[in-house]
């Protein structure tokens, strides 16, 4: 199997963003693609920041960051993307959209050496995997954790369809960008988002019951449980409309309302506080610099 050099990753978000620069930061050259030029230049704006900060706290030495930077190619155009020796697709949780892309991707990357990565947090590979047809068997589960430099683990959770060395490939891979890959199954929210989402709904539901008000119950978690961020507010830091999208994905993937959002947090969505992307969701972050 020929060796990544390069990673294309499919959207400048959040996630794609981290993806590239952990790549990046590991010697590896990073392609970027974004639809929109203005989700572009943010990213490359970040990178520049968190790598600043990198050497200001010596985690990094100037010339680390600089050649780091080199590495990040930033494109408008997806037919840039050809010649990557991976594909990591990182754009909005939705499965038709996904869908849609991954069958490009198949044509795009015909080579059966180019494995074809899915960040998705909650949505079925299987599903996605079958959009690619006869590249089914190199579409893998390759989720990151936001946000992505800091934290250490990818889950990797292969389809039906995925070939095994596409597996041993990408638990490698993951360890060379500096992360612990731990496997599971393909089944609705995959380990992560299956045990999280009902703790954070039910933060919620105690909410709403009057069980406490969000300071108690996050302190309460952080103090007694040893959480380093409360249920409530790690929900406004992934955003409350991709909290209630997943557990959505959770109640019909397992075909159990018992997974099915809170009604106070599909309130707080639609009235727009969606958490710190909205400047406000069960805590007011206006004032945040």
């Amino acid at each position: 199997m020929a060796e990544v050099r390069t990673i294309a990753v499919l959207g400048a978000g959040q996630m794609g963003g981290g993806i590239a620069h952990v790549a990046a930061v590991a010697g590896l050259n990073a392609l970027v693609y974004d639809a929109f030029p203005a989700a572009l230049d943010k990213c490359r704006a970040g990178h520049e920041k968190f790598m600043a900060k990198s050497v200001e706290k010596g985690k990094m030495s100037a010339a680390e960051r600089d050649a780091a930077l080199a590495r990040i190619r930033y494109v408008k155009s997806i037919d840039e993307l050809k010649g990557a020796d991976w594909v990591v697709e990182a754009v909005v949780e939705d499965a038709k959209v996904k869908g849609e892309l991954f069958a490009k991707l198949a044509a795009m990357f015909p080579g059966d050496d180019v494995v074809l990565a899915t960040n998705t947090s909650s949505i079925s590979i299987t599903h996605i995997a079958t959009s690619a047809g006869g590249a089914a068997g190199r579409v893998i589960g390759m989720h990151f954790f936001n946000p992505v430099p800091i934290m250490q683990l990818v889950e990797v959770i292969p389809a039906m369809q995925t070939r095994p060395d596409v597996v041993e490939r990408t638990v490698a891979l993951a360890a060379k960008l500096g992360k612990t890959p731990l496997k599971a199954n393909d089944r609705a929210g995959f380990v992560s988002n299956r045990v999280l989402m009902p703790m954070i709904n039910e933060a919620f539901y105690a909410w709403m019951e009057g069980v406490a008000e969000p300071e108690a119950i996050d302190g309460i978690m952080k103090l007694g449980c040893n959480f380093p961020m409360g249920p409530l507010r790690l929900a406004d830091f992934i955003g409350l409309d991709t909290c209630v999208h997943i557990m959505d994905v959770l109640a019909d993937g397992l075909n159990s309302d018992r997974y099915r959002a809170c009604p106070l947090l599909k309130q707080l969505v639609t009235a727009g506080r969606l958490g710190d992307k909205s400047g406000r969701g069960v805590f007011d972050y206006s004032q945040k610099k």
